[in-house]
C-alpha cells in the first residue's frame, strides 16, 4: 500500500509537520519532515499481510499502523512519544479517536534509557566520523598478502617486500601448519615449478590462504605470519570508509570539515537535544518537543564546541538524569494490558463504523 492509497482510503487517523521543524530547529536549510498514523482496513487487518508502516522513498514522510503506534508508545520509543506530544501548531490532521491515546498513558521511567541510552550511542556515532574525516583510506583496496610477513634474523618483514628481494613468487611458495601457533605457517619454495605447491593465496581477491601438501624432505624456506585479524578488521572499515563516501550528506560532511572538531555537529546537537528532554521528563513530568534550547543546540549544529567539551556536558546531564529519575513519580513502564484494551477498544470502533 501506497501512502496515496492509504490516503484515499481515508485511513489517516494522525499527521503531522516533525524533524527539526517540530523541535524549534529549523534553518534555511532544513527539510520539511512529515509523520502519521493510520490504520489498516478490517480486511488487511485479519488478512496475511500486516503492514507495520508506509514511507516514501527518502522516508521523510512515515506513516505507523496503529498497532505498531501503540506499539512502539508501549517501549517509549522517542521518536513516537514525540509524534503523541506533537505542538498543536503542527498538527495537520487528528482523527477523534486518538483523543483516547494520552501522552500521561505512556510516559514512563523507560524514557531514562530509550532517550538518555540512545542520546549516548549516538555520541560514539557522532566521535567515529572523525577517523573517515581525517584519515581517509586509499581507493586501493589492499589485500590479504599486505597482512603477511616473513621472519627473518629476528624480525618480521613484509612478505612482498621480502619476495621482491629475494626475486622469488608467491605462487610458488607452500605454506604448512605450524602446530598451536595461531596463523604462524612454515613457507617452503619450489624453483622448479615441479612439486604442486598452491602458493600463499589463489588471488588478490582471496581472504584465507592457502595450505600445500609438502614432501617430508623438502627444505623450511622462511617462517611466515598471517595476521588474519587485522586484515578482517581492514576489510570492515574498508566497505565502511566507501559506503560512507557513497551515502553520506555533502552539506553535512562539509559543516563537519570546516569547523574541525572531527565530529558529526547535527548529530551530536541531537544527541544533546535528547539528553535535555530525558532531563525535563525526568523534572516535570512530561515531554515538550518544541526546544526551549535553541540557541545552545544550534551553537552546537554550527560546530562551536570542542568534542571534549560536549564530553563534559554530556557526562554532568547523564549524572543529573540519573539522579532525577530515582525520585521521578513517573510510572515504571506502561501498563501492558491496560495498553492492549486502548487498542482493541479503537479497532473496535474503527471497525464499527
Amino acid at each position: 500500500m501506497t501512502i496515496e492509497e492509504m490516503k484515499a482510503k481515508g485511513l489517516v487517523l494522525f499527521e503531522c509537520i516533525s524533524g527539526s521543524r517540530a523541535y524549534g530547529l529549523a534553518t534555511k536549510d532544513s527539510d520539511t519532515d512529515i509523520r502519521g498514523v493510520f490504520y489498516l482496513p478490517k480486511e488487511l487487518f485479519y488478512g496475511l499481510t500486516y503492514i507495520p508502516q508506509i514511507s516514501n522513498e527518502t522516508n521523510d514522510v512515515v506513516y505507523y499502523e496503529l498497532g505498531r503506534f501503540i506499539e512502539l508508545l508501549s517501549k517509549n520509543n522517542p521518536n513516537i512519544l514525540e509524534l503523541l506530544a506533537t505542538p498543536e501548531a503542527y498538527v495537520l490532521y487528528k482523527h477523534p479517536i486518538l483523543e483516547k491515546v494520552r501522552l500521561a498513558d505512556f510516559l514512563s521511567k523507560l524514557t531514562k534509557d530509550t532517550f538518555a541510552g540512545y542520546a549516548l550511542s549516538q555520541m560514539k556515532k557522532a566521535k567515529g566520523l572523525n577517523k573517515k574525516v581525517f584519515q581517509p583510506m586509499d581507493r586501493e583496496r589492499k589485500d590479504l598478502l599486505d597482512f603477511c610477513y616473513v621472519l627473518e634474523e629476528k624480525k618480521t618483514v613484509a612478505l612482498k617486500n621480502w619476495l621482491v628481494r629475494r626475486s622469488k613468487q608467491q605462487a610458488q611458495c607452500g605454506l604448512a601448519k605450524v602446530d598451536h601457533m595461531k596463523g604462524l605457517y612454515a613457507l617452503y619454495y619450489d624453483e622448479d615449478r615441479n612439486k604442486g605447491y598452491k602458493g600463499i593465496v589463489y588471488s588478490d581477491m582471496s581472504n584465507q590462504v592457502c595450505l600445500s601438501s609438502i614432501p617430508k624432505n623438502d627444505p623450511i624456506e622462511a617462517y611466515f605470519l598471517c595476521k588474519m585479524d587485522e586484515y578482517s578488521s581492514y576489510c570492515k572499515q574498508y566497505k565502511e570508509y566507501w559506503d560512507w563516501i557513497e551515502k553520506r550528506n555533502e552539506t553535512r560532511y562539509q559543516t563537519t570539515v570546516q569547523h574541525g572538531g572531527g565530529y558529526d555537529s547535527k548529530n551530536m546537537m541531537h544527541t544533546m537535544r535528547l539528553l535535555l528532554i530525558a532531563r525535563d521528563i525526568g523534572k516535570q513530568g512530561t515531554l515538550e518537543v518544541f526546544t526551549p534550547y535553541r540557541a545552545e543546540l544550534l551553537q552546537i549544529k554550527a560546530g562551536h564546541f570542542t568534542y571534549e567539551e560536549l564530553l563534559e556536558r554530556v557526562a554532568a546531564l547523564h549524572e543529573e538524569i540519573e539522579q532525577l529519575y530515582e525520585t521521578s513519580s513517573l510510572m515504571e513502564k506502561p501498563v501492558l494490558k491496560k495498553t492492549e484494551e486502548l487498542l482493541v477498544e479503537m479497532r473496535n470502533e474503527l471497525y464499527s463504523s
